[in-house]
């Protein structure tokens, strides 16, 4: 499948690169709103999981490095969920799930994204404590599993729960998260590849647009950045594509 042939390519390289600079900006890779975003213009499960996983790998890296570079990352916290997450993120990858069982899947998990994004989820406690063990294995292992199976790095799930249960503040969240979703990201697009999966080769097209988007968003994010009215935008564009995946 010849990505760049598809209709409407430029406007969807365009949203590609704001959703890459939004979920940049707070640390996320971005795999939800791709896959929002490749389910509007139709691509097939086969391609949208694979290609959402190569975009988060390089996103989640450039938003890593920005708030890691501002001494935000938090490397006990990382561990305490990657040690888990990582081999059950491989098994999901190997996992195949029928393509309409996919999509309401996916549907749920952007109503989860669209709700973070409009701050529903997020606010940081004033005191932080440490993840307990069994915790951190338990939220680690399901997630990965999960991200395996749908995509996705897991990052939109790990970063509020972080901030819900207190076990970090908000840009340290998104500096583990970020971290996170890359390891989770690499072991599910192995998985994928180890059953025969391939990465379209117009993808890396995709990336560089991605890219673009994700260093200005890491970069502004891990200094400052609310804009509320884009969050919006994106939200309304996850609805649609929520939407989409209900009724088809």
């Amino acid at each position: 499948m010849n990505l760049l042939a598809i209709d409407g390519i430029t406007v969807f390289m365009a949203l590609l690169a704001v959703v890459a600079f939004l979920y940049a900006a707070v640390g996320h890779g971005g795999a939800s709103g791709y896959l929002a975003l490749m389910a509007l213009w139709s691509f097939p499960v086969s391609v949208m999981k694979p290609t959402a996983l190569v975009l988060n790998l390089f996103v989640a890296a450039v938003s890593f490095i920005s708030y890691q570079r501002k001494g935000y990352f938090n490397a006990k916290l990382f561990w305490s969920f990657a040690i888990a997450s990582v081999p059950t993120a491989f098994l999901g990858g190997m996992i195949v799930i029928d393509a309409a069982i996919y999509k309401k899947i996916l549907a749920v998990l952007l109503v989860f994204a669209i709700l973070k994004m409009l701050g529903v989820f997020g606010t940081e406690k004033s005191e932080t404590k440490e993840v307990p063990f069994w915790q951190g294995m338990i939220a680690g292992a399901s997630i990965g599993l999960f991200s395996g199976m749908i995509g996705i790095g897991g990052g939109i799930i790990l970063s509020p729960l972080i901030l819900i249960l207190g076990w970090g503040k908000m840009k340290e969240a998104a500096a583990v998260s970020a971290a996170f979703i890359w390891v989770n990201s690499a072991a599910g697009l192995i998985g994928h590849l180890s059953r025969g999966v391939v990465v379209e080769p117009q993808a890396f097209v995709l990336v560089a647009v991605a890219v673009a988007g994700g260093l200005a968003g890491g970069y502004l994010g891990s200094i400052k950045l609310n804009n509320l009215t884009l969050k919006r935008v994106l939200a309304f564009v996850l609805v649609i594509a929520c939407a989409k995946l209900f009724l088809t």
